[in-house]
């Protein structure tokens, strides 16, 4: 068992990289949306409902989250008689993402490390 104490963490310069992870795209949906946008560019409200297996109002509302952080940007239109909202990743919302990614690549990282070097990096020299 690896142990670490509340000195090893005071004595360490370099913060968990979890801190990184951003709690607006952290939530399982919303990285979900990010991720489904950023590969397909533009995405109607039924194809990510339906992508990512949410109802109606949770999506809605985690669009709505989203956008208000200018991560996402909304259009609302026609498509022939039938009306359509669309979602679309802003440049903000990729950077915010790539960052999400980074953070979480950096944590695996750690974790594959073996064993012995993993309790070398928990107790600074």
């Amino acid at each position: 068992m690896i142990e670490a104490t509340a000195d090893d963490v005071s004595s360490s310069t370099e913060a968990h990289p979890s801190t990184l992870l951003n709690e607006v795209v952290h939530q399982r949906a919303r990285l979900g949306i990010l991720a489904l946008l950023a590969e397909s560019g533009r995405a109607d409200f039924p194809y990510i409902r339906t992508a990512l297996q949410l109802t109606d109002g949770n999506l809605g509302r985690h669009l709505e989250i989203l956008a208000g952080e200018g991560l996402v940007t909304i259009t609302k239109g026609y498509e022939g008689r039938r009306p359509r909202t669309w979602a679309e990743v802003t440049e903000v919302g990729e950077s915010a993402l790539a960052a999400e990614v980074a953070a979480m690549k950096t944590i695996v990282e750690r974790l594959e490390k073996p064993r012995d070097r993993r309790r070398q990096s928990a107790r600074p020299d």
